[in-house]
């Protein structure tokens, strides 16, 4: 007799569909294909070595950024695998200029917005790191059939659901619709997502400190003091804690998520007003982190999911991880 499958992303999105009862099927269908999408990048990821699609694709994106033939995929591919679903009036990518209106498609529109980065942590792709797709849904707010950019810049409080994907030595999709947080592996062998780690809880209080010391030159004093503080001799508070900097921030995030501790990436005199997205990468990972327990703050103590965009391409620093690590930097911040 075979071996029991497990629960699949398509099970799990069918029981907390029942949870809702006047749920159309509508959001549960856009997550699955989302879902395609990303089989689809960790396929190509997977065997980039072999398919010459590693290195540069001779082009830079919006953010003044060098693409990898990766990237120009990745984009590509949830752009084409989202656009004719019928469900979304819009999208918007870290790598496109303005949103994506798909209203010309499905003249009814559709009644939600995905706003992703479809590919984080690119400038790894070719030394083998991690590196992943996150992204963002939420519920279009406006009247007009296409998309305006009031249905994007929308705090992160207003998501109905965020999640990601980390392709490294095994594939795993992460999500949440507000109802806790949920790990899926792919196995290979079915082509499945197969829940291998349910109501994900992230440590109160961590071990691991994670910033770019790099940077350090660049620092003013809170940084400074405040990652001396990591790495001092306490063992009544744990500390030091250890280093721990991939470089990709979901595979950063994705560890400390697991383990415990604090993601940290301050402003500093070349980027005063931080270099992470507001919209693509912080305010979906910060909403992921509040479902398993965490916290997620900026340079002035603010929540981040309280923030209300004022531009499709914002950038802010991030402090994101277990809640009491969150809590001792905002002593150092404000």
């Amino acid at each position: 007799m075979g071996t029991r499958l497990g629960t699949t992303i398509t099970k799990k999105l069918m029981e907390e569909q029942r949870q809702f009862p006047k749920s159309t099927g509508d959001f549960s269908g856009m997550l699955y294909e989302l879902v395609i999408g990303l089989k689809v990048i960790a396929y190509e990821v997977n065997k980039a070595g072999l398919m010459n699609i590693l290195g540069h694709a001779g082009s830079t994106n919006v953010q003044g950024e060098v693409q990898q033939k990766l990237d120009i995929f990745a984009n590509t591919t949830l752009i084409h695998k989202m656009d004719h679903t019928g469900y979304l009036c819009g999208m918007a990518s870290e790598e496109e200029e303005d949103i994506i209106q798909i209203a010309d498609k499905h003249p009814q529109g559709g009644k939600y917005v995905l706003l992703f980065d479809p590919l984080d942590g690119s400038s790894n792709i070719d030394v083998n790191v991690s590196i992943g797709t996150i992204f963002a849904i939420y519920r279009k707010t406006s009247n007009h059939p296409k998309c305006t950019l009031e249905d994007f810049l929308q705090p992160g409080k207003n998501l109905l659901a965020a999640g990601y994907a980390v392709y490294g030595s095994s594939t795993m999709f992460v999500y949440s619709t507000g109802l806790g947080i949920h790990g899926f592996t792919l196995d290979p062998g079915v082509g499945e997502f197969i829940l291998s780690h349910p109501d994900m809880r992230t440590p109160e209080k961590g071990k691991i400190y994670s910033i770019n010391e790099g940077n350090s030159i660049n620092w003013d004093e809170r940084t400074k003091k405040m990652v001396d503080h990591f790495k001092a001799n306490d063992e009544s508070t744990g500390r030091p804690y250890s280093s721990r900097y991939i470089g990709s921030l979901v595979a950063d995030f994705h560890r400390n998520l697991l383990n415990g501790g604090i993601f940290m990436y301050p402003p500093d005199k070349r980027s005063p007003k931080g270099k992470l997205r507001l919209m693509y990468e912080a305010i979906p990972l910060a909403f992921l982190a509040e479902q398993a327990g965490g916290a997620a703050i900026d340079d002035k103590g603010r929540r981040i999911l309280d923030i209300v965009p004022d531009e499709l391409h914002q950038r802010t620093p991030l402090y994101i991880g277990s809640k009491q690590d969150v809590e001792t930097v905002k002593e150092f911040l404000v």
